[in-house]
């Protein structure tokens, strides 16, 4: 029978397949004492270390999702992928520190995006608008099925094609702005890459450092759309000044833009919210902004030069962060 008898259109049937190939890999292994492939590969790497929550939960099949209403968008591939048609996308630049911003894209300054290292004390209060609540439920693909989907900006027409998108559709807007981040080249002082599979994940990390080294994530006690939190007294430790930190882009399926920039130090942050929720942050601190676009977001919210002070920032929840032992 062919798509057209079924009442298909072409492009809903190349979604129909994908969706099989996005799934297969972690369907396959629904049972709860089942192996992924991706947790063998970790413990190939890691045999003493069991993976950490945030990376398995990053292997489980997202939860099932509603119907769509009638006449919805049918590509159910987006329901976990938080989208945001703004042109700061959520993380004003702190995945890429070659962004400019023009005058019309400065943030609101009642929350706190970029800080300076010395505010890094107990008491201080900061206003967390994304911290709180979970941001991007997308999963990885596993190693095989993921090197079956081209993920470049030349064939991003074919890509499109694959996921039944428009161009002119904010899911293809969202998913542009993550290849041309991925894509961009590095500036002084950084290496980086974009990980589509936890096996290329580890891979880069392991490329770096070795395998002596961890996997950092933020924790929160409980999901809270409270977005005021202050330093708490005990707790604050500065985990290291050799980091990759991994920004979980928006794409379809988990994509992370890893990168490790000279002289950046690492710290965890014991957070109380207003609402008495706590929490562990993973902040970030460059001590050299010296080859930063002089136009990016941090310097204009803070008011300072390239290569003046040190810049700090509080990660996503999404993020990771790899560090030596």
């Amino acid at each position: 029978m062919s798509t057209k008898s079924a009442g298909w259109s072409w492009m809903e049937f190349n979604f129909f397949i994908i969706l099989i190939l996005l799934n297969v890999s972690v369907l396959s292994h629904a049972d709860a004492d089942a192996t992924l492939p991706a947790e063998v590969y970790w413990k190939s790497v890691f045999p003493h270390t069991p993976i950490p929550k945030a990376l398995k939960h990053l292997l489980l099949p997202p939860p099932p999702q509603p119907p769509p209403p009638a006449g919805g968008n049918k590509n159910l591939l987006f329901d976990t992928m938080k989208l945001d048609d703004s042109d700061n996308d959520g993380d004003y630049g702190n995945a890429d520190p070659s962004r400019g911003f023009g005058r019309g894209n400065i943030s609101p300054t009642n929350k706190t995006i970029y800080f300076f290292e010395n505010d890094l004390h107990p008491g201080k209060k900061m206003k967390l608008e994304e911290f709180g609540k979970a941001r991007n439920g997308t999963r990885f693909l596993s190693r095989r099925v993921a090197e079956t989907i081209p993920f470049s900006s030349d064939k991003f027409p074919g890509i499109l094609n694959l996921f039944s998108l428009k161009p002119e559709s904010k899911e293809a807007k969202v998913m542009n702005r993550t290849l041309a981040n991925c894509e961009r080249p590095a500036i002084e002082g950084e290496d980086k890459c974009c990980a589509t599979s936890l096996e290329s994940f580890v891979d880069f990390s392991v490329s770096k450092f070795g395998r002596n080294i961890q996997v950092l994530s933020s924790e929160v006690e409980t999901e809270t759309e409270n977005q005021e939190f202050s330093i708490g007294n005990k707790g604050m430790k500065m985990m290291g000044e050799k980091e990759i930190v991994c920004h979980k882009m928006k794409y379809p399926y988990a994509v992370f833009l890893c990168h490790s920039l000279d002289k950046t130090a690492v710290y965890k942050v014991p957070l109380v919210g207003k609402d008495g929720t706590k929490a562990k942050a993973l902040a970030v601190c460059h001590k050299d902004t010296s080859a930063w676009n002089p136009n990016h977001m941090a310097f204009r919210v803070l008011k300072v030069k390239p290569g003046t002070v040190p810049i700090c920032h509080f990660l996503m929840r999404d993020n990771l962060v790899w560090v030596p032992n």
